[in-house]
């Protein structure tokens, strides 16, 4: 693969798991020989930021019901773009996105709304990769659909979900944004550890992979990702991942 491909990974992260997984999958692309560059979105509107600019959280349970308004109404905010999204052209762009109570959370769907998504995008081969608690497809498709409105052209997309059914997988996220660590059990429930699972990098890597083909000329059609059943219809919440 030639060193002049741009790659750039554009992503929102509170947690830090949408980060790690776009670091798992710039090690591979910079080992394929790409220009990778990454750019996080920073989430400044003042009528949400405050509750995350700290962790864990102040009010957990307040705090994550608080955004459902915004995320019902499909909302969008204040936020910074880094310089990287603008610096020149690029062959490849991933987006980042976690979800938050089903949908794309607030700061990435003000990136794919803004005029520097739309130059970023225009005639652009883009991806997506989902980082959220289960349910992801609502996600997935509406980051599809902005960046295609944007003149993108999709190349496909990955999600990564957490541990645990629905129930304990909601206590587990809870307690972590309470309490900032992983603990065994919530309101006398045993709970699986929340966030990414051990095998995230391996995933991302393969899907970066697959990516990189398609840079190489390969049919994209290899890197889409084969959807999995995703029951939406009993979602309560997603991950400010």
């Amino acid at each position: 693969m030639s060193a002049n491909l741009r790659v750039l990974i554009v992503y929102y992260s509170y947690t830090h798991q949408s980060a790690k997984v776009a670091d798992a999958m710039a090690d591979l692309l910079r080992e394929r020989g790409c220009d990778v560059h990454q750019a996080e979105i920073e989430f400044t509107d003042a009528r949400y930021a405050d509750r995350f600019t700290r962790f864990p959280l102040r009010h957990a349970i307040f705090d994550v019901v608080g955004m459902l308004p915004a995320q019902l109404r499909s909302a969008t905010g204040e936020i910074r773009i880094p310089d990287a999204v603008s610096d020149g052209e690029y062959d490849l762009v991933c987006i980042g996105s976690p979800t938050w109570w089903l949908k794309t959370s607030v700061p990435i769907r003000s990136f794919l709304k803004s005029d520097a998504a739309g130059r970023l995008l225009d005639g652009t081969r883009f991806a997506a990769y989902v980082v959220c608690r289960r349910y992801w497809g609502i996600n997935l498709r509406a980051v599809e659909k902005l960046g295609t409105g944007r003149g993108g052209r999709y190349a496909g997309g990955v999600h990564f979900t957490f541990a645990g059914g629905q129930v304990r997988s909601l206590l587990s996220l809870l307690s972590y944004f309470a309490k900032g660590e992983n603990r065994e059990r919530c309101l006398g429930v045993r709970i699986p550890p929340t966030n990414l699972k051990a095998d995230y990098a391996d995933q991302a890597r393969a899907f970066a992979t697959g990516l990189a083909d398609g840079l190489d000329g390969i049919d994209e059609a290899k890197v889409r990702a084969v959807p999995a059943r995703d029951d939406e219809s009993n979602q309560t919440t997603g991950s400010a991942a």
